[in-house]
């Protein structure tokens, strides 16, 4: 609510200094005292819209547009729609899970697009074998290294479509080379860290006692 100080009233209405604005709606306290009685008064106050400002209709498809971000590649996610998959944002593109593993990126940026595609979660020691379903797979550039865990399903290649339903169908079939539990390599690598920081104090004690006799 904004207090504004109340100069009278006229037979139109209440007249109110300084002349006050608002964009949208909002309210005006006003108050004034007469020798017999004291007034007050709550002026609603309306902005005009304004004439440039085009209102779409809940049912326009510009209006749907807006309001939909586009999903890279949605033919994979209607290929294993009957999984209880899930989907998420990561580094721009979208995260695709099945239950507690992450299976698939999609990527469709403007910028760097030699890595636009399909990702699968993969490890090294799957390279081989699934270079036999996928001629075309290769590591991902924009990752930083020369190989990567992860591969990438070009969009740009000839086969892509029919390499990313290869994929799905794995996927489907639960085929172990392609999806990654997030954070269990970090956690399997907890425990020798701390058994190697552990054994470090008893092998400094061992060589003490040695050089002592």
């Amino acid at each position: 609510m904004v207090e504004g100080a109340c100069l009278g009233s006229t037979r139109s209405g209440v007249r109110i200094s300084p002349p006050l604005s608002a964009e949208g709606l909002g309210e005006v306290w006003c108050g004034w005292t007469t020798p017999r009685k004291r007034h007050q008064v709550i002026v609603t106050l309306m902005s005009k819209p304004n004439r440039n400002t085009r209102f779409l209709p809940m049912d326009d498809p510009l209006f749907a547009a807006k309001q939909r971000k586009a999903v890279p590649h949605e033919f994979v996610l209607d290929a294993i729609a009957a999984l209880s998959r899930r989907t998420r944002p990561m580094f721009g593109c979208l995260a695709v899970y099945v239950e507690d593993k992450i299976v698939l990126i999609l990527r469709d940026k403007r910028d760097k697009t030699a890595d636009n595609g399909v990702w699968l979660a993969t490890t090294e020691e799957n390279h081989e074998s699934l270079r036999r379903e996928f001629p075309n797979m290769r590591s991902i550039q924009v990752l930083g290294k020369k190989v990567t865990g992860w591969q990438v399903l070009p969009a740009d290649a000839p086969d892509f479509e029919e390499a990313a339903l290869r994929a799905c169908d794995l996927i489907v079939t639960r085929d172990p080379r392609i999806g990654k539990v997030p954070g269990a390599r970090r956690a399997s690598k907890a425990p020798a860290k701390a058994a190697a920081k552990s054994s470090k104090p008893a092998a400094k004690s061992a060589a003490k006692s040695r050089a002592r006799l």
